[in-house]
């Protein structure tokens, strides 16, 4: 089968209060979606394992791996940034394995079991930086899986794409005047974490837009700037950042997407790892907090990696 579906039950354990929106549910969501409309039937369904320290300190600091393992809670919750973003007594292991999905992708892909693959994983990445948990996130899963394809693989060229309506901060942080990493992302601006557009490094390609640009104005965007940055890059391997939140139902964000859009996002993206990457995509659940929404917008971007 073309594309796996990677997640682990852990994933599924982490919550923080009954309140938030980066909640448990998010993953009933896109599973339901999945079997109801039968794509699940098409997909090479595999579990995550576990990232190792060693893994985490090609992207993190010793000291913030060391923060987040010694502060796990054994009950109750462990406020890391704020209250937003707080442990569990699941939080850390669910946190290796949503390291660890992107790890086991790459390894499945490489070794030509798989074209693609998504990873329904939890909590997300994208915010979090070499030393510094943020926005829901505690570990950069996509960072860490870039430094693993380099390692392990000797890739020399890796792209990131990230459109979820938040600017990955931590990624930017980790790859800023990397050579070897190419990040296009759009992200609504002003919006938490208020970053990504002062001067960015050459290797970032960021393009903010303003609350309630139209879906055209940012099809426009990537077709104008992406695609070509993309194609001169000539990526050996693309992960992308799958955040659904600029979903026109999420009011995380006041975007206008919908799943049309991440169809053709995925379209172009797939387009692009076809011609130069051998078809190698990794892509890891960042937000997205409607869950309707999640759900359907998540079936469009993996039938369309499934080339279903």
């Amino acid at each position: 089968m073309e594309t796996l579906f990677i997640t682990h039950s852990s994933c599924h354990r982490h919550e923080m209060h009954a309140w938030h929106p980066e909640s448990p549910a998010r993953l009933d969501a896109i599973n339901d979606r999945l079997v109801a409309s039968g794509l699940a039937d098409f997909l090479n369904h595999v579990p995550a394992r576990e990232a190792q320290e060693a893994d985490l300190l090609r992207v993190h600091t010793e000291e913030h791996v060391r923060f987040l393992r010694e502060h796990a809670p054994q009950q109750g919750y462990f406020n890391v940034d704020t209250e937003e973003t707080c442990m569990n007594p699941h939080t850390w292991q669910a946190a290796l394995h949503a390291a660890g999905a992107g790890l086991e992708a790459i390894d499945q892909i490489m070794a030509g079991h798989a074209r693609n693959a998504f990873c329904a994983v939890r909590p997300p990445g994208h915010h979090a930086e070499p030393a510094r948990s943020s926005g829901f996130c505690f570990l950069n899963n996509v960072a860490i899986g870039v430094r693993y394809a380099q390692q392990q693989y000797g890739l020399k060229r890796i792209a990131i794409v990230d459109f979820d309506v938040h600017h990955g901060n931590g990624t930017e942080a980790a790859f800023a005047n990397d050579e070897s990493v190419m990040m296009c992302s759009f992200f609504q601006y002003p919006l938490f974490p208020n970053s990504g557009v002062d001067h960015p490094a050459d290797n970032m390609h960021n393009s903010p837009v303003a609350a309630y640009t139209k879906a055209e104005k940012i099809r426009e965007l990537v077709a104008s700037l992406w695609l070509p940055a993309l194609e001169a890059f000539r990526p050996e391997l693309i992960f992308i950042s799958a955040g659904f939140d600029a979903h026109r139902e999420d009011d995380m964000g006041q975007l206008d997407l919908v799943e049309k859009d991440y169809a053709w996002l995925t379209s172009q993206v797939k387009a692009i790892a076809d011609k130069y990457s051998n078809g190698r995509i990794v892509s890891m659940l960042e937000g997205g907090y409607a869950l309707s929404a999640l759900g359907r917008s998540v079936e469009a971007h993996i039938r369309t990696l499934a080339g279903l």
